[in-house]
Protein backbone atom coordinates (compact mmCIF):
# COMPACT_ATOMS: atom_id res chain seq x y z
CA UNK A 1 0.00 0.00 0.00
CA UNK A 2 1.36 3.39 -1.00
CA UNK A 3 0.32 6.87 0.07
CA UNK A 4 -1.63 7.52 -3.16
CA UNK A 5 -4.98 6.06 -1.98
CA UNK A 6 -4.96 8.46 0.97
CA UNK A 7 -4.47 11.48 -1.29
CA UNK A 8 -7.91 11.18 -2.88
CA UNK A 9 -9.39 13.76 -0.49
CA UNK A 10 -6.50 16.19 -0.97
CA UNK A 11 -5.30 18.11 -3.96
CA UNK A 12 -1.57 18.32 -4.48
CA UNK A 13 0.23 18.92 -7.73
CA UNK A 14 2.25 16.04 -9.22
CA UNK A 15 5.57 17.37 -7.89
CA UNK A 16 4.26 17.55 -4.33
CA UNK A 17 2.62 14.14 -4.70
CA UNK A 18 6.04 12.71 -5.64
CA UNK A 19 7.59 14.30 -2.54
CA UNK A 20 4.86 12.88 -0.32
CA UNK A 21 5.23 9.42 -1.85
CA UNK A 22 9.01 9.51 -1.35
CA UNK A 23 8.60 10.68 2.27
CA UNK A 24 6.10 7.91 2.93
CA UNK A 25 8.42 5.26 1.48
CA UNK A 26 11.35 6.47 3.61
CA UNK A 27 9.24 6.69 6.77
CA UNK A 28 7.76 3.22 6.29
CA UNK A 29 11.18 1.70 5.60
CA UNK A 30 12.49 3.23 8.84
CA UNK A 31 9.58 1.77 10.82
CA UNK A 32 9.91 -1.60 9.10
CA UNK A 33 13.67 -1.87 9.52
CA UNK A 34 13.53 -0.77 13.17
CA UNK A 35 11.93 -4.02 14.23
CA UNK A 36 9.05 -2.08 15.75
CA UNK A 37 5.93 -4.07 16.62
CA UNK A 38 4.08 -1.40 14.62
CA UNK A 39 5.52 -3.03 11.49
CA UNK A 40 4.26 -6.50 12.38
CA UNK A 41 1.93 -8.16 9.91
CA UNK A 42 -1.17 -7.60 12.04
CA UNK A 43 -0.50 -3.88 12.57
CA UNK A 44 1.38 -2.86 9.42
CA UNK A 45 -1.67 -1.63 7.49
CA UNK A 46 -2.83 0.58 10.36
CA UNK A 47 0.69 1.92 10.87
CA UNK A 48 1.08 2.71 7.18
CA UNK A 49 -2.27 4.50 7.20
CA UNK A 50 -1.22 6.62 10.19
CA UNK A 51 2.08 7.47 8.49
CA UNK A 52 0.27 8.48 5.32
CA UNK A 53 -2.23 10.63 7.19
CA UNK A 54 0.56 12.28 9.23
CA UNK A 55 2.53 13.12 6.08
CA UNK A 56 -0.56 14.50 4.35
CA UNK A 57 -1.46 16.59 7.40
CA UNK A 58 2.04 18.09 7.46
CA UNK A 59 1.87 18.79 3.72
CA UNK A 60 -1.48 20.53 4.18
CA UNK A 61 0.30 23.01 6.47
CA UNK A 62 2.70 23.80 3.62
CA UNK A 63 5.61 21.51 4.47
CA UNK A 64 7.41 20.32 1.34
CA UNK A 65 10.80 19.19 2.66
CA UNK A 66 10.95 15.40 2.40
CA UNK A 67 13.16 14.97 5.47
CA UNK A 68 10.94 17.15 7.64
CA UNK A 69 7.89 15.25 6.42
CA UNK A 70 9.56 11.95 7.37
CA UNK A 71 10.72 13.16 10.78
CA UNK A 72 7.40 14.81 11.57
CA UNK A 73 5.39 11.76 10.57
CA UNK A 74 7.61 9.46 12.61
CA UNK A 75 7.43 11.77 15.63
CA UNK A 76 3.63 11.86 15.39
CA UNK A 77 3.51 8.09 15.02
CA UNK A 78 5.69 7.62 18.11
CA UNK A 79 3.54 10.07 20.06
CA UNK A 80 0.37 8.24 19.07
CA UNK A 81 1.93 4.91 20.05
CA UNK A 82 2.97 6.28 23.46
CA UNK A 83 -0.55 7.63 23.97
CA UNK A 84 -2.05 4.22 23.34
CA UNK A 85 0.29 2.55 25.82
CA UNK A 86 -0.41 5.05 28.59
CA UNK A 87 -4.14 5.55 28.09
CA UNK A 88 -6.30 3.85 30.70
CA UNK A 89 -8.33 0.97 29.35
CA UNK A 90 -12.06 1.54 29.10
CA UNK A 91 -14.54 -1.13 30.04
Amino acid sequence: MAIIPFLSKSSFDPEVTDILAAAFDVAWERVRSSGSPMAATDTADATRELLAKNIIALAQTGERDKNRLVEGALANLASEARGRRTSPKRD
